[in-house]
């Protein structure tokens, strides 16, 4: 298996995802192709013990840049490294890409070379990102800031695929992220949508509030991107904040290598980079993770790791048959937009 990575994506290119990408090479005994300027590329390697390591490079000196409008950026940058990692999987040459840079460019980049699946509207960003809550994911962790209820129905029916086959939960429980528990509270996509749901012969328990997302009272939470990537960053942004105190607080009363120890765990629980890496595309034609942007060098080797168990599960394959099936129960035309 090779997996094509974006060497210039995030905070930290190429030096850190260089680096996270020989690592992940030797952990989970997978070939690597890096894209980005040569050069660059080369130097950061040479750091590193590549013997027997089966990483090699796309050159392209276009990539895309934080702030950019990532479809005028696309169109303007024909080379550009996200777009050449994703036309790889595109092409039979990688099983997967990861790309670190912003959302919105690995995202376009995914839907303009890989396409969508057909019966699917749009995709979606999800995982299970609380370590908290392992047997809960969320979508849409952010590739949706407005959806309309037919598109948040094909949500769950992508986190029921994900958490079936990616979590080993036979029969999960899809919820509603709303303002209230109650059938009748949010606003009125979310009442649309938990009619369609009602008759989907899915595994609904109804609305959740945001209390109940660290608790796991579903499996399967939905929401659009832009109520769950403010989710996502809120618990990062409490978690590292919550880390810090603790160690404070901490340092002196406990022996240092076991609150070393705890703040990592603890890290793992509430902060979604140090949990899994990064999230899949859901819905792709194909296999693409986003990183998260701050991402160093382990957060790259897990997000190939975890990519990786991606292609191996063949989600992609058998998310296609669910679509179709639950689509076609319950009579629902799509249009791709």
């Amino acid at each position: 298996m090779k997996i094509a990575v974006d060497a210039m994506g995030g905070d930290f290119a190429p030096e850190e995802i260089v680096k996270g990408s020989v690592s992940g090479a030797k952990q989970y005994d997978t070939g690597i192709t890096l894209v980005g300027p040569q050069e660059r590329i080369q130097a950061e390697l040479a750091k590193y013990d590549t013997a027997g390591l089966d990483i090699d490079i796309l050159h392209t000196d276009e990539y895309l840049i934080e702030g950019e409008q990532p479809a005028f950026a696309l169109r303007a940058k024909r080379k550009a490294s996200i777009l050449m990692a994703a036309k790889l999987v595109r092409d039979g040459k990688a099983s997967a890409a990861v790309g670190v840079g912003p959302t919105g460019g690995v995202f376009a980049a995914a839907v303009g070379v890989l396409g969508v699946l057909e019966g699917l509207a749009r995709p979606v960003i999800g995982g299970n990102f609380l370590g908290f809550a392992p047997n809960t994911v969320v979508i849409d962790l952010g590739g949706n800031v407005d959806s309309r209820p037919d598109q948040l129905l094909d949500f769950g029916i992508i986190g029921m695929v994900f958490a079936r086959k990616w979590m080993n939960i036979e029969n999960p429980t899809i919820a509603l992220l709303s303002n209230g528990a109650e059938e009748g509270k949010g606003n009125e996509v979310v009442k649309e949508t938990y009619g369609l749901y009602k008759k989907s012969g899915l595994n609904f328990i109804g609305n959740v509030e945001g209390h109940d997302v660290a608790s796991g009272k579903a499996n399967v939470v939905v929401c659009d991107g832009f109520v769950g990537n403010t989710i996502v960053k809120f618990c990062e942004g409490l978690g590292a904040v919550t880390a810090e105190w603790l160690e404070k607080k901490l340092t002196g009363k406990i022996p240092a290598d076991e609150l070393k120890n705890m703040i990592v765990e603890y890290k793992k629980a509430t902060i979604s980079a140090d949990n899994t890496g990064g999230g899949p595309l859901l819905g792709i034609n194909g296999v693409v993770f986003k990183a998260h942007g701050r991402s160093k060098a382990p957060e790259v080797a897990t997000t190939i790791g975890t990519a990786k168990k991606m292609v191996e599960i063949d989600l992609v394959g058998t998310l296609k048959a669910e679509l179709q099936f639950v689509r076609s129960k319950l009579n629902i035309s799509y249009t791709n937009s």
